[in-house]
C-alpha cells in the first residue's frame, strides 16, 4: 500500500489561521502522511524567521468574544494587541503548543513546507526573512504534488 498524501494551502498570516495548515500538517505527518504545505500571499508568515502573529475579530463573526463588543470598538487602535495578549494567554492556559513547537514538529516530521515563489518576489521578500530548509516554487510544484494527493486542503 502507498503513502497516504496530504496537501494543504496555506494563504492566512493571522494568529488564528496559523494553526490548522501547522496542526493538520503534523498530525498528518504523525500519522503517517506526506504531507506539503504551500504556503502562499500572507500564508508566507508561517514561514518567517520571527512569527510575530495577530489575531483579529474583523472579519470574523464566529470569534468567541468575553462580551459583546461592536465592530466599531473592536476596529480602535490596541484592540488588536489586546485580543492576540488574550487569545495567546487563553492557549496557553489550555496546553495548546505555540506556531513555532508546531512549525518545529512539521520539520522534525519532513513536511515538505513550501515557499510561493512568485508571492516571495511580490513582496519582496529575501530568502533570508525565512527559515531554514523551505523550498520555493510556483503553482506547478503544488500541483505536482497536489495532483497525486488523497486529500487536498486551502486554508
Amino acid at each position: 500500500m502507498s503513502e497516504k498524501k496530504l496537501a494543504i494551502i496555506a494563504t492566512k498570516g493571522t494568529l488564528d489561521w496559523a494553526y490548522p495548515p501547522l496542526i493538520l500538517g503534523s498530525t498528518a505527518a504523525a500519522l503517517g502522511y506526506e504531507v506539503e504545505i504551500f504556503c502562499t500571499f500572507y500564508g508566507l508568515q508561517l514561514l518567517r524567521k520571527k512569527m510575530d502573529l495577530k489575531v483579529t475579530s474583523l472579519g470574523n463573526p464566529g470569534m468567541p468574544m468575553p462580551m459583546p463588543m461592536p465592530v466599531m470598538v473592536q476596529a480602535l487602535p490596541g484592540m488588536q494587541s489586546m485580543m492576540t495578549m488574550m487569545m495567546k494567554q487563553k492557549m496557553k492556559s489550555k496546553g495548546v503548543a505555540g506556531l513555532e513547537e508546531l512549525r518545529e514538529l512539521c520539520i522534525e516530521a519532513e513536511v515538505r513546507l513550501v515557499a510561493c515563489q512568485m508571492t516571495v518576489d511580490l513582496f519582496d521578500f529575501s530568502t533570508s526573512d525565512f527559515i531554514d530548509g523551505i523550498e520555493y516554487g510556483g503553482a506547478a510544484t503544488f500541483f505536482e504534488f497536489a495532483g497525486e494527493s488523497d486529500i487536498t486542503l486551502f486554508v
